[in-house]
């Protein structure tokens, strides 16, 4: 375990699942966070509700990558409504594990799948509740980038 990272942490830094772009998405997300520098955008194509193909760039740490790869696997050939229970937690477990002060990298991870649903819905004027994206408009720390 290098610095504290376990297995699959490294594994999803060195090997990173889903990185690039998509053509024409459905939807996009970016978040960022101004105290660490971490960038991550979220491409999604969604068919029948489903998130057939997501992919993911990150300008960031080895967390940074990690927490992405590992979200963009956890989404991919899910419905909407599960990607949008995608939980930081969850993100964290899968990949067994974050040191304390990374932990804010799985946090960006579900934001960031959480602002490209946003834009999907808002591009394709899915109705939805507000609520569910308020930590996306609500931001304290002055961390977040929307596109």
């Amino acid at each position: 375990m290098a610095m504290g990272y376990s297995e699959k942490v490294m594994d999803h830094f060195i090997n990173p699942r889903n990185v690039g772009e998509l053509e024409h998405p459905d939807g996009v997300g970016e978040v960022g966070n101004a105290k660490c520098g971490d960038i991550m955008k979220v491409y999604l194509r969604v068919e029948n509700g489903v998130l057939t193909d997501v992919k993911f760039k990150t300008f960031g740490c080895a967390s940074a990558i990690a927490t992405s790869s590992m979200a963009t696997e956890l989404i991919k050939g899910h419905p909407i409504g599960e990607a949008l229970a995608l939980t930081n937690k969850a993100v964290v477990e899968a990949l067994d594990g974050l040191p304390p002060v990374k932990l804010h990298c799985s946090v960006l991870a579900e934001e960031a799948v959480k602002a490209a649903i946003k834009d999907y819905y808002d591009r394709h004027q899915v109705p939805y509740d507000p609520a569910l994206f308020a930590d996306l408009d609500e931001d304290p720390h002055g961390d977040l980038v929307e596109e």
